[in-house]
């Protein structure tokens, strides 16, 4: 940090600056535009090298991935056979995606730990559950359960230098009895060893604000999903930047958040193609939002 008693003139000139110019807080820490590779789960399988060449040519530096099983390993690549096809084109998988077999709802942690591996090899940051099954998220004690494992989770992720992370859909924010999943989620998991990959749309979806979560849990918040609502079908995916959110004021909020790492994701209607789409999105995000 600046030292006070020297630097306190330019360090006051320096936040008015940034204050009256959110776009220069960006500029001065400038982040990597990133993509969660469930965009391309149509493209992936069929041709992972060249489906990963288009992305780096898209104006992506780094991914997500999603997918992994003991049996099929990463669409019948072994983890070391994606990484290095990640370092052919300057990729790095900063998170991953991973189901974790039935530990969230018995304890079996060998899809845990196979996981664990993989994200190990890939060189990962993080190691991020994307989803719970329905029938285990149906009031308050299923989510205390799911924290509970969250946790333990988390601390098997951190022996081995990982940090773990949950990401959300808009189904967290159903109340059970006046509070809601992800209260609870937040509330019963270790805020040193669990964050969250949040994701805007869903957040935005459920009816919620990004911001108010922002300021209620301020740092928990590391990774983000960052996809856009058709204007005509709020249901929908667009491009970044065609759509009804604005990203501006999250971003500026990034610091509160806790941000580290952010990956475009669109589930649905590509315009032209899918790899226009994500060309479309990054180009936005580079000119209007970094």
């Amino acid at each position: 940090m600046i030292t006070r008693r020297n630097f306190i003139v330019t360090t006051g000139l320096a936040t008015t600056a940034v204050l009256a110019r959110p776009s220069l807080a960006f500029s001065m820490k400038k982040k990597e535009i990133g993509i969660q590779l469930y965009t391309l789960r149509e493209e992936l399988p069929k041709d992972v090298k060249a489906t990963l060449e288009k992305v780096a040519k898209s104006g992506y530096t780094t991914v997500e991935t999603y997918g992994f099983s003991i049996k099929d390993q990463f669409w019948g690549l072994t983890p070391k056979e994606l990484k290095k096809i990640l370092d052919d084109n300057n990729l790095k998988a900063v998170s991953g995606h991973y189901n974790l077999g039935s530990f969230l709802y018995d304890g079996n942690t060998t899809e845990l730990t196979a996981s664990i591996e993989a994200a190990k090899v890939l060189k990962s940051e993080f190691l991020t559950i994307p989803w719970v099954d329905e029938p285990f998220r149906r009031n308050i004690e299923d989510y205390k359960k799911i924290a509970a494992r969250v946790n333990e989770a988390a601390v098997m992720c951190k022996k081995v230098g990982l940090k773990l992370a949950y990401h959300n859909h808009d189904f967290e924010f159903q109340k059970h009895d006046g509070i809601t999943g992800y209260e609870i989620l937040l509330n019963e998991t270790d805020k040193d060893l669990v964050y969250f990959e949040l994701d805007l749309y869903w957040v935005i979806h459920s009816g919620n604000d990004p911001l108010k979560l922002f300021k209620e849990n301020p740092g928990r918040f590391k990774l983000w999903h960052v996809k856009d609502k058709d204007e005509k079908n709020n249901d929908l995916n667009t491009e970044i930047g065609s759509g009804t959110i604005d990203f501006k004021p999250l971003f500026a909020a990034e610091k509160q958040a806790g941000l580290i790492h952010f990956f475009v994701e669109q589930e649905n209607n590509f315009a032209e193609n899918s790899f226009e789409s994500i060309k479309q999105s990054s180009d936005f995000i580079a000119k209007n939002i970094l």
